[in-house]
Formats: C-alpha cells, structure tokens, sequence
C-alpha cells in the first residue's frame, strides 16, 4: 500500500467518525467541535487531489462559519459552562491527543507537499494546467452553476437572519429606538406650544 492510500484512508476515516459525531453527540459544543475535525481532514483530502484553493476555503471560510455557529449555540441554548468545566481533567488526554493528531497532520502535508507546485507529489493529483484551479472553479460556478450558487447564498443570508431574529431578546422596561415612529411623526406631536402670561414663567 502506498503512501497516499494510506494518507487517504487516515483522512477519510477520520472524516467519516467526525461527522457521525456532529450528528450522534447530545452536546453541541461536542457536535461543533467534531464538525471542525471532519473540516479539517476533508480539507487534507482536496490537498491531496490538488484541489488547494477548495481546502482553503474549508478551513478558512467555513472554520469561520462555524465559530459563528459556535457563538450562536451559546446565545440560544444557553450553556451552563460551569457544568461543562467540571469535567475538563477527565477529558483532558483526549483532547492532547486530538491536538497531536492535528499537528501530526499538518506536519505530514507540509513535509509531503511541494512548495514550487503548491500540490502533493502524489499519483492521484490531477495533471496541472495553464490555468489554476481558482479560475477553473470561477468559471464553473458563474456559468453551469450560477443559479444555484445565488439560491445557495440566499439560503445561506436567510439562515443568518433567522439565527438572529431567534436569538434576539426584549427586555422589559429597557427604552428602545422605534425609526418607524420617529419618521412617521408630525409637527404637533413633537413640538407642543405653551403660552405663559408675563410674570407668570419658569
């Protein structure tokens, strides 16, 4: 068995239990984080297949994601975290040797990887071009794929503000600004003339 078998059956394994995790832990903070892991080690798959550009987009674009993801999980369940550090010694060589496991990667793609190409030396990645894979991948989304990738970003846009509509709370007795009613608002509803005799004022 090669090298890069043995890479790619490491990474999507490893994929494969990350996302059973997101979808099988009852902790959301646990769900977030599995879903991280199974980011990464798909983002190690398109390196291998010379799909660079797309893996920085998994860990940049959607590691991003989902620590606003994270943000908002906070702000609807509403987490006892007190709770949650009571066990932190006990999980504690779990998570060092996750943290292992992911240096262990990375020193593994960096070692593997070559700098000139940008690729892995491997078997499976794809014959390079005149072109580069952002311009591929540019053309094929505004073009066979554009209307899909605007109804995409629009499902994307309406999850964002459901997300905050849902975590929006009103507190009462807090004065709030209402523009509606400041624009629809008149002369003699903000302006009230008092005529004071002579002698008679402040």
């Amino acid at each position: 068995m090669t090298l890069a078998a043995i890479l790619f059956y490491l990474f999507s394994i490893t994929a494969v239990i990350a996302g059973t995790m997101v979808i099988s832990l009852k902790n959301p903070v646990h769900s977030v984080l599995s879903l991280i892991v199974a980011f990464f080690s798909v983002a190690w798959l398109f390196i291998m297949l010379g799909a660079e550009f797309i893996s920085m987009l998994l860990i940049i674009v959607y590691a991003g994601a989902v620590a606003v993801l994270f943000l908002f999980v906070i702000m609807m369940m509403d987490i006892n975290f007190a709770e949650l550090r009571q066990g932190f010694a006990k999980y504690l060589p779990v998570g060092v040797i996750v943290a292992g496991l992911f240096f262990l990667e990375l020193f593994v793609m960096l070692k593997l990887s070559n700098i000139k190409g940008g690729m892995l030396p491997l078997s499976c990645a794809p014959p390079s071009t005149a072109t580069s894979n952002t311009m591929e991948l540019g053309k094929i989304l505004y073009t066979d794929y554009f209307y899909a990738f605007e109804i995409a970003g629009l499902v994307l846009l309406v999850a964002m503000i459901g997300a905050i509509v849902l975590t929006l709370r009103h507190k009462e007795g807090v004065r709030r600004q209402n523009i509606g009613r400041q624009v629809s608002r008149t002369v003699e509803d903000s302006i009230t003339i008092v005529k004071v005799e002579s002698g008679k004022g402040i």
